[in-house]
């Protein structure tokens, strides 16, 4: 990484660029707005999510504690999805920041195994758990 202070000045950049005072629509007005055009709302919805979880990155708010029981039940969520078409999966461990899991069923073997894995099931942890940073499948 470049000694001339680049990186602050990057973080500086995205900062200014996130403009952490932008007004948020309520969700009753996201639901009015729905009733006229539904894909802006949706649109506008997406981003103003993306955009609350970047404020609280760059403010250090990165969410509740991953905890074992916690990351279960997010991962009792995931099991639905993948159960309807014959996968599954189980909770190893937690270690830190990186949640192992075992995929069952259908899942084990499948070409579309790792990108259920890190579409879906990574996804749905780190939307609950933005601290996570991963997870992996162990065999």
């Amino acid at each position: 990484m470049p000694e001339d202070g680049s990186a602050d000045a990057g973080k500086a950049m995205a900062e200014a660029a996130i403009k952490p005072d932008a007004p948020f629509y309520t969700e009753d007005e996201l639901d009015a707005l729905y009733e006229s055009d539904p894909v802006a709302a949706l649109r506008i919805s997406r981003e103003q999510h993306a955009l609350r979880q970047q404020l609280g990155s760059l403010r250090g708010d990165a969410g509740p504690e991953p905890t074992a029981d916690g990351v279960k039940e997010v991962l009792a969520e995931t099991r639905r999805i993948l159960l309807r078409d014959g996968g599954d999966l189980e909770f190893v461990a937690l270690e830190g920041t990186v949640v192992q899991v075992r995929l069952k069923g259908n899942c084990a073997g499948c070409p579309r195994a790792a990108l259920d894995l890190k579409n879906v099931v990574e996804q749905m942890v780190r939307n609950r758990y933005p601290r996570i940073t991963a997870v992996e499948n162990s065999f």
